[in-house]
């Protein structure tokens, strides 16, 4: 029996959001930090969708929130999330260290794979939506 092959996009994932789902406010995110959101798009509280968005000045950058590694989160809960802003995420299992700007891992088991990207469109009022795959 085969084992079922890793997603290679955000959207293979189970309960992956639609595109055009509203996410939050550009200007509700700091300068610099790393915030944890949880989806519910059909698999309950339970199974969440969860997304890591990350804020430098204008740009917002997001990608699953789920390690390259073993595909756990890189944090269940927004206090459990290390990062150093601007710079990079660290998943707080296997402390892989990834790129804040691409997602890439530098350092851990994983060196060279890289978080799922998910693209965002922003609208004119600074609403942060999914946008469609890439």
């Amino acid at each position: 029996m085969s084992t079922p092959a890793e997603p290679q996009h955000w959207h293979e994932l189970p309960h992956a959001p639609a595109p055009g789902t509203e996410l939050c406010s550009v200007h509700s995110l700091t300068d610099g930090n790393a915030t944890l959101l949880e989806l519910d798009t059909g698999g309950g509280p339970a199974k969440p969708f969860r997304l890591l968005l990350l804020r430098s000045g204008a740009r917002v950058t997001a990608f699953v929130n789920r390690c390259a590694h073993f595909g756990v989160p890189l944090a269940a809960k927004q206090a459990q999330l290390i990062f150093k802003p601007h710079t990079s995420i660290t998943c707080n299992v296997h402390y892989a260290r990834y790129r804040w700007a691409d997602g890439v891992c530098e350092s851990g088991e994983c060196e060279g794979e890289s978080l799922l990207p998910v693209p965002l469109e922003q609208d004119a009022t600074g609403l942060l939506r999914i946008g469609p795959p890439q």
